[in-house]
């Protein structure tokens, strides 16, 4: 005798709180060399950014009148709070972390109808909030280990994301531009390339400390893609995207561009490929509209660090191109059979 039941007969793992976890998993290597690089205060950020993004999204949950404990297990507060907690300065003061966090939860997240309805992709959508309104604390970051003098402890970077100051003077006063914002107010001042990267921060190719948190998002990245958690067409498209413009225009004028290599491995260009590009909810849906949504993304990260006015343009690449995915959706949807 055989036994009948009914469908699905199979049952697979891969629930959203799953795919959240791997994602999560895959930032780890990338979060312990920022530890490493940067301090402490990469562990303040997460845990405020993860402990405000719970409470707002238990409190918009109820106000909504939606099962709060269901929707926090899937993880996606958590990932929204990680990715948004890594783009900002560990020098960042708590409350800037927690204006972010509220902003992404409940407006960019909540407001729109809870996660598979969000248009933009939360992280980003704080982030350039806290950009545009806290440029300073924003741009505001520690020089990596072996550059600066300021290398601090536990206790000593819970000094400076609560008080925003070190031993009584400004946490300014400790700060440096990231490489490429060197790059870009060295270009302005005259500056040959050439001239601008024998500083000490500019590292090998990506800016010291950058590059190595870099090849971190790209392994991690390549580990989402060996589980299939994420899906190549976008990732190869950004990557590209940035590149062959990149390597065209420093063929041209080598004093003039930063160097293809530097543009991959500096700022968040991993981070954006990899963790951000490729939300599910946000991006093109269709295999032609992901490369197309890519590649937009990748060329203006590439437009708006050349010419533009903020050098890392990943936040407002992703946003831009997350206003164009219906459009590249509906123009590349597959034709119906016999249509």
């Amino acid at each position: 005798m055989f036994a009948f039941r009914s469908s699905p007969h199979t049952h697979g793992r891969r629930d959203t709180g799953w795919i959240m976890r791997q994602v999560m998993l895959a930032a780890v290597p990338a979060i312990a060399i920022m530890l490493w690089q940067f301090g402490f205060g990469v562990l303040f950020n997460l845990a405020i950014a993860m402990g405000t993004a719970l409470l707002v999204e238990g409190i918009m949950l109820r106000q909504r009148q939606r099962p709060v404990r269901f929707f926090l297990k899937d993880g996606s507060a958590l990932l929204t709070a990680l990715l948004l907690a890594i783009a900002i300065p560990p020098t960042a003061p708590w409350w800037l972390t927690v204006v972010g966090v509220v902003f992404a939860i409940a407006i960019a997240k909540q407001l729109y109808g809870g996660l598979g309805n969000n248009p933009f992709n939360p992280a980003m959508a704080g982030y350039v909030l806290l950009l545009i309104s806290f440029p300073v604390q924003m741009t505001s970051w520690l020089a990596p280990i072996g550059v600066g003098e300021l290398q601090p402890n536990l206790l000593q970077a819970a000094q400076i994301t609560f008080s925003s100051s070190f031993n009584g003077q400004p946490i300014d006063a400790f700060t440096m531009a990231t490489p490429l914002d060197s790059l870009r107010t060295g270009l302005i001042n005259g500056q040959t390339t050439s001239e601008i990267i024998t500083q000490p921060i500019f590292g090998w190719v990506g800016g010291s400390g950058w590059e190595l948190i870099n090849l971190a998002l790209l392994l991690g990245g390549i580990y989402m893609l060996s589980r299939r958690v994420i899906e190549w067409r976008i990732p190869l498209a950004v990557l590209l995207g940035l590149l062959v413009p990149a390597t065209l225009f420093y063929a041209f004028s080598p004093d003039q561009f930063a160097s293809p290599l530097m543009h991959l491995f500096s700022g968040g260009t991993m981070l954006g490929a990899f963790f951000i590009a490729t939300d599910p909810v946000s991006a093109s849906t269709t295999p032609k509209g992901r490369l197309i949504f890519g590649a937009g993304v990748g060329l203006l990260i590439w437009l708006i660090r050349s010419f533009g006015q903020y050098p890392d343009a990943v936040a407002f690449a992703v946003l831009l191109m997350n206003m164009a995915a219906p459009a590249i959706d509906h123009l590349t949807r597959t034709r119906a059979y016999g249509h």
